[in-house]
């Protein structure tokens, strides 16, 4: 399986004030049958889409689900090429790993900060914005 069936290492001992960038499953096609394939366990997580059809994988977006990854990825079939993934625990732990790709990865199609869920009073771990 090529996104792991557990929490993705978010690294840090304490010391540090952010997260370390999660890490990702290998290059998967976004087709319905490799979504399904890859992404079989009902989870929040984290992906970067990649449009490109040839080099190297480019992160041209970064999103989340909260409750269902598999769901999510295939609302982008059709859209990009490529993903990378990976499950979480809960929808705050994706929320924050959304804004340390979002951070550290800059991709050109995210126009905006990633949005906290309504109701929440999470904040992002990299700038503080909703702080």
């Amino acid at each position: 399986m090529c996104v792991p069936p557990h929490n993705c290492p978010l690294g840090g001992n304490g010391e540090n004030i952010y997260m370390a960038v999660p890490k990702l499953s290998d290059i998967i096609a976004l087709i319905d049958a490799e979504i399904d394939a890859k992404v079989t366990k009902i989870s929040p997580g984290v992906y970067v889409l990649d449009k490109t059809s040839s080099g190297p994988f480019t992160a041209s977006y970064v999103g989340r689900s909260d409750v269902d990854l598999n769901g999510r990825l295939h609302q982008w079939v059709g859209k990009y090429k490529y993903f990378k993934a990976c499950y979480f625990d809960s929808a705050k732990a994706a929320f924050e790993a959304e804004c340390e790709l979002y951070h550290a990865l800059s991709p050109k199609d995210n126009t905006n900060h990633p949005a906290r869920p309504s109701g929440s009073n999470w904040v992002c771990p990299r700038c503080y914005v909703f702080g």
